[in-house]
């Protein structure tokens, strides 16, 4: 079985059909089901009254049992499948949820529509659903700036990323790495309850995206019509991100279409005092926030191409 062919399967689908609503009523969505297995494991092993090295070691024990399960299952599956071109289908059917290109894609249009407009209240209320900073605190440049820094770091966590692991290992590296990032997402927090408890998560999660998220910068400056920008932006400011890998494809982005992201916000009522990304730069404008769809659309147009030329040379 290619999984390359697996993922460009996936990939495809996702595109077409993201994950429809009516399905997700019907029967939720993996993440959602991982997510139950997180906040469950959260409310038994994370008690305020055990010592923090205590909460750091229960943590690291659900955070491998969670992600081992979820490997697991993704292995049995594959183990199941024909080696013909149906198993490969139906890995590819199973693998699609696992992606999130559409739904990022269209969560980030949401926002670009009404801010265009003027509607700062609907792209307000739109740009809560992507970012956890404080909305009300936004004016258009802020607004577009979070809608582009949760487009650039995403499409390494919610695309790229599940692709490269699928790619290396099929349904349980795709599988292992949605377990990965959704722990990240709800653990993985410097808060006082997650920062024991789910600090085996961040770095787990750290680990995951080490070459995902330089993958993700370089595609933005392959495909960028100001290419050396972008790549000059990404080798002199990733490193100042407090993330170790969100940095690679934000700067990427930043130098992209020339605007400057990151920089002061705020979290919960409180300032978070963030350096900025291609700092001589001015703050996003709403045209901006489409030039970086189009990017977007651009780099994945690309991924798809890396997959088919792995798939030919794979034989």
């Amino acid at each position: 079985m290619s999984f390359a062919t697996v993922m460009l399967i996936a990939l495809a689908l996702d595109a077409v059909l993201g994950w429809p609503d009516a399905l997700f009523r019907r029967i939720g969505h993996p993440v959602t089901w991982i997510g139950q297995m997180i906040a469950a494991a959260d409310r038994r092993l994370n008690r305020a009254q055990d010592t923090p090295a205590r909460r750091r070691a229960l943590g690291l024990i659900a955070a491998i049992a969670i992600i081992a399960l979820c490997a697991a299952l993704g292995g049995s599956v594959q183990w199941i499948l024909p080696d013909s071109s149906l198993g490969t289908l139906v890995a590819g059917v199973l693998a699609w949820p696992l992606l999130a290109m559409r739904s990022l894609h269209d969560h980030v249009k949401a926002v670009a529509t009404p801010l265009m407009a003027g509607d700062m209240a609907a792209a307000r209320r739109a740009v809560s659903m992507i970012v956890g900073r404080d909305p009300a605190a936004l004016e258009a440049g802020g607004i577009g700036g979070a809608a582009i820094e949760s487009l650039a770091e995403n499409t390494s966590d919610g695309v790229v990323a599940p692709l490269v692991w699928g790619v290396v290992l099929g349904l349980p590296g795709i599988a292992a790495y949605k377990a990965i990032n959704t722990l990240d997402s709800m653990i993985g927090h410097r808060t006082a309850r997650h920062a024991a408890f789910g600090w085996a998560a961040a770095r787990i999660d750290d680990l995951a995206n080490l070459v995902p998220a330089r993958l993700t910068g370089l595609l933005f400056v392959l495909v960028s019509v100001h290419a050396r920008r972008a790549w000059a932006c990404m080798r002199q400011d990733a490193s100042k991100h407090r993330s170790p890998n969100a940095g690679w494809p934000e700067a990427a982005m930043a130098g992209a279409i020339g605007v400057r992201l990151s920089g002061p916000r705020v979290y919960g009522g409180a300032s978070s005092p963030e350096p900025w990304l291609n700092a001589n730069a001015a703050d996003p404008q709403p045209a901006d926030l489409r030039r970086a769809l189009s990017l977007f659309r651009r780099a994945m147009a690309a991924m798809a191409c890396g997959l088919v030329l792995i798939m030919l040379v794979g034989g």
